[in-house]
């Protein structure tokens, strides 16, 4: 089976602004905290596995980092957006859980639990005042930092990453799903192409 989505997304997570798990650091929050906890919202613009559309399904992904990414042991929970079809669902659990190859697939051998998929209300407002919501669990705003020049400020080339270039910024607001609870320090935002032909390397799954 093959697949391909693309789209935008907004993460958040309780590292300290910059989050080292991009680079396979140790996580600290402000707190001095050494484990990473976030979630991530995902919208598919365009995407298919095989002959399931994936086109306008939206998706939140939440982890926690006990330590430094390849160190392994994360726990994972995924919520889909309820207005997706079960076909839909079903194909992007799969490719969540590692199933169908590519990035996702090479990260699978570092999840020590899985919490598990529920369905639910999920939403991404991109534009001037980002922001995420999974119904129930959790509310986030994005606040990007800005470099010299007045533009957003971004990291480029990242060992792990959910895209090659992305911006970074302060987030806030709160969340709690899978018994997973934290308050957002930093953010992160771009746009991002997964593939079952996708070399590994990406994505990160801090979301």
């Amino acid at each position: 089976m093959t697949y391909t989505i693309s789209g935008n997304y907004l993460a958040a997570c309780s590292c300290a602004v910059v989050c080292g798990c991009s680079v396979d650091a140790q996580p600290r929050d402000p707190q001095g905290g050494t484990e990473c906890r976030g979630t991530a919202v995902f919208h598919i613009s365009e995407g298919r596995l095989d002959d399931t559309n994936l086109a306008g399904v939206d998706f939140a992904f939440y982890n926690e980092f006990p330590s430094h990414l390849t160190a392994g042991d994360w726990k994972v929970g995924v919520v889909i957006d309820s207005g997706a079809s079960d076909a839909q669902a079903d194909a992007v659990g799969r490719i969540l859980a590692g199933e169908e190859g590519g990035p996702f697939g090479e990260l699978a051998q570092f999840i020590g639990e899985f919490l598990g998929t529920e369905r639910g209300e999920v939403s991404l407002t991109d534009g001037e005042n980002p922001a995420l919501d999974v119904a129930g669990h959790t509310r986030l705003t994005y606040d990007p930092l800005l470099g010299i020049d007045g533009n957003p400020t971004t990291v480029k080339n990242a060992m792990f990453g959910f895209s090659a270039e992305y911006g970074i910024g302060k987030a806030s607001g709160a969340s709690s799903a899978f018994g997973l609870t934290f308050e957002p320090t930093y953010g992160e935002k771009a746009d991002f192409v997964f593939s079952s032909e996708q070399e590994a390397g990406t994505p990160k799954g801090r979301v």
